[in-house]
């Protein structure tokens, strides 16, 4: 990379006297520069998290800017956020993103569920809470296939950083995208912060920055690759040989449909035929006795009524005379 280094840092890390991003956070001097970050982490991805219009009234009037907040990692133990006001929006993306590679943090990850015994890094090792306003998000180890069980811009953050399970839990205005961001970074900043003796380390097997898998587990992990490919070998020869999903088995599907029928099967289907007739019939019969019925009825208390308003004219009659 051409680049001139300005900074006694960014002159050592050209010089080769560093190698690894874990060196220049570990001396502790200041990270000015971000062709450093580009020069030891080329493999970083940036999400664009928050874009938003701002205001601000001058006594020329009002000047719109545009806050833009980015975050940064490699998916493996490095991340970074960045928040950048500017007039024009892509501009201020490249510097936002600049920005986010100075603020790069290391992060902790474990297996520190109970659930899950695996001991490998794709969990927090513990429980921790950042804070950035009024949300508050606390980050809790999960076993292996929950995921991200989190909001959106907490989800872009979390697998930045290399974790693939995890609970998550919030309080306060979690709608202000920036907030949340803030808080799951400080979350993630605390994991590096937080004190942990050396015992706990090697017995939880805590992993700090990017880690590649250790032996052991990339050879049972392919051992696994292999029987499943074994498995599904063996399952598809097992159908061949049966016929299942091949042209073998659309033939005898149309043999079995072409296949001529017994006097037997004829009978037995005339009958079940003529048993289905005679059912329908019944039924109609029925329904048009419950309709004669109920006719019946009714016209029987019709002329019940007519009889009576009879009577009262004719005692109405007498009445009169």
């Amino acid at each position: 990379m051409d680049w001139t280094p300005k900074t006694l840092l960014g002159k050592i890390v050209k010089e080769g006297k560093i190698t690894a991003i874990a060196q220049v956070l570990e001396s502790r001097m200041p990270l000015r520069e971000p062709e450093i970050i580009d020069v030891l982490l080329p493999n970083l991805e940036d999400q664009v998290l928050d874009v938003k219009m701002v205001q601000r009234m001058t006594d020329s009037g009002r000047r719109v800017k545009f806050r833009i907040t980015v975050v940064v990692g490699n998916s493996n133990g490095f991340i970074g956020l960045g928040q950048v006001k500017g007039t024009e929006v892509g501009p201020t993306i490249r510097k936002a993103i600049d920005n986010a590679k100075l603020n790069i943090i290391q992060v902790r990850r474990g297996c520190g569920s109970w659930e899950c015994g695996c001991w490998q890094p794709h969990s927090v090792p513990f429980e921790v809470t950042g804070r950035s306003g009024s949300t508050t998000v606390t980050l809790k180890p999960a076993p292996r296939g929950v995921s991200l069980a989190a909001g959106d811009t907490a989800k872009h953050i979390l697998r930045l950083a290399g974790i693939k399970d995890v609970w998550v839990s919030t309080k306060g205005q979690t709608r202000t995208t920036i907030n949340f961001a803030k808080a799951t970074f400080d979350a993630l900043r605390k994991t590096a912060g937080t004190k942990v003796m050396k015992e706990q380390i090697e017995n939880l097997k805590i992993v700090s920055g990017s880690v590649e898998l250790p032996e052991e587990v990339g050879k049972e992990m392919k051992k696994i690759e292999e029987l499943r490919t074994e498995k599904e070998a063996g399952e598809k020869k097992e159908k061949v040989k049966e016929g299942v999903g091949t042209e073998k088995e659309e033939e005898k599907i149309k043999e079995r449909i072409e296949e001529p029928k017994t006097d037997k099967e004829k009978k037995t289907e005339e009958k079940e035929k003529i048993k289905e007739k005679e059912e329908v019939e019944d039924k109609k019969a029925k329904e048009k006795t419950v309709k004669n019925e109920e006719k019946k009825t009714a016209n029987s208390g019709l002329e019940e009524k007519e009889k009576m308003k009879k009577v009262k004219t004719s005692e109405e009659k007498e009445v009169e005379k």
